[in-house]
């Protein structure tokens, strides 16, 4: 019995030791079964969680199999998913059929087709870049790249500019050195290119444009802007250079950059005019960058209403209106006019400008709601101040009170009168029914 009982401890122990090291291998082979291999995978409520804990960069497209912009989107996901995978941190490119695995649709609230999101160490970010097979690569290389790139010669620095492209704001601190820039290269990776230079040329310094150092230069290549800083390098003054430089000094407003406004708090110096691309309008724009040099606490942004008519209607703005008109944009549903600067279509266009702001600034200014029409309160009291409005509305109310007190009833003869109740209607609202459709590309 005694020498049975050993031989069936052992057994159980030698299962056990097989089992958990059965389950090691299976572990370690699921883990290395998601390679960066060019490869477009296709996940899975089954294997959706392995994968993205697996891959450091993961984009996934959610779609639908009847979804139209999704079988136009598809065939560029596989034109890039090799070049992504063949980055020195490489990206993969996954599937999800979200109309059939609702779970994993519902959990990362995917609202319409097709979704694109980046999964950076398994953390999802809604994907904001170009859908073409080439702007894709080119815009997700950021997320791939060092939080800052240390740059030894003027060729390193031409280099990494170039190859940086033109979606991303550049940075290269020369003569600064890493750890003063590192934490902030971190916080806003996914917003802009970072580097620092060590050793550079005085033709890089005439190229762009600084005389001395440490110096940060911000570049907006898309944009032909460049800006320097030479401190103070407290992370303090350094942040708020950078936050205020993310952005070119006049925004073109469109779906795609109104999506980079997403984390700015300032409030938006909205211009409207008829064609951006009129000489008249960018004679305007570099008024409105000079502007915006003077008033970083602000974005200054354009649009024209043959480039974007919808938009521009919600402002008040069509064709028939008196253009360019300029409006204060909270982001939200109000917006903010000023008295005697509603357009600014006269010879002197930068002191109208300048008048715009003092009026903004001094609260000279009606509020209106977007796609809405203006109150009339609002209106009175940006000329008189609303305590003043408030003194008239008591004033007219104690005088009718006091003529109905001292009125008397009139005399009827006949027929006692006949009293029309009027039934008053409400206008119904519109609802617009929310719909899970297709998302434009």
């Amino acid at each position: 019995m005694r020498g049975t009982g050993g031989l069936t401890v052992w057994f159980w122990a030698l299962t056990s030791a097989s089992a958990i090291l059965g389950a090691a291998v299976s572990s370690s082979s699921s883990s290395s079964s998601w390679v960066a291999d060019g490869t477009v995978l296709e996940l899975d409520d089954s294997n959706f969680e392995s994968a993205i804990s697996a891959l450091d960069l993961v984009l996934v497209d959610f779609h639908a199999p009847w979804c139209g912009h999704c079988k136009r989107l598809s065939p560029q996901l596989d034109a890039a998913a090799p070049k992504l995978a063949s980055l020195k941190n490489p990206i993969v490119i996954a599937k999800v059929n979200a109309d059939k695995y609702t779970s994993l649709a519902r959990k990362y609230e995917v609202d319409g087709y097709p979704t694109l999101k980046l999964f950076i160490h398994g953390v999802p970010q809604e994907y904001k870049g170009p859908r073409k097979a080439d702007l894709l690569v080119s815009y997700l290389k950021k997320f791939a790249a060092p939080d800052v790139t240390l740059l030894d010669s003027d060729s390193a620095v031409a280099d990494f500019v170039g190859a940086a492209g033109t979606f991303f704001p550049i940075y290269v601190g020369f003569g600064l050195d890493e750890s003063v820039i590192s934490k902030l290269g971190l916080e806003y990776k996914r917003k802009a290119w970072f580097s620092v230079a060590k050793d550079f040329s005085e033709d890089l310094m005439m190229l762009y444009d600084f005389d001395k150092v440490p110096a940060l230069v911000s570049l907006h290549p898309s944009y032909d802007e460049r800006h320097v800083f030479y401190g103070p390098f407290e992370e303090e003054f350094l942040e708020d250079f950078i936050k205020q430089s993310l952005l070119p000094l006049a925004l073109p407003i469109n779906y795609d950059t109104l999506k980079s406004l997403d984390d700015d708090e300032r409030k938006i110096v909205l211009t409207i005019v008829e064609d951006e691309d009129e000489e008249k309008s960018k004679n305007l724009i570099k008024i409105l960058k000079s502007a915006a040099s003077a008033n970083r606490d602000l974005v200054f942004g354009y649009v024209g209403i043959k480039q974007w008519e919808d938009f521009a209607e919600t402002f008040g703005a069509n064709k028939k209106t008196k253009l360019p008109k300029m409006v204060v944009w909270d982001r939200m549903e109000e917006y903010l006019t000023v008295n005697g600067s509603e357009s600014i279509d006269g010879e002197d266009q930068a002191s109208q400008v300048s008048q715009f702001l003092e009026g903004y600034k001094e609260g000279r200014t009606i509020k209106e709601k977007v796609g809405g029409s203006v109150s009339l309160t609002a209106f009175i009291s940006s000329f008189i101040g609303i305590g003043t409005v408030y003194i008239l509305v008591f004033v007219v109310a104690t005088i009718i009170l006091i003529r109905k007190a001292t009125e008397e009833e009139p005399l009827r003869v006949g027929r006692g009168d006949k009293v029309d109740h009027a039934t008053s209607s409400t206008a119904e609202a519109e609802s617009s029914e929310h719909k899970a459709g297709e998302k434009e590309d």
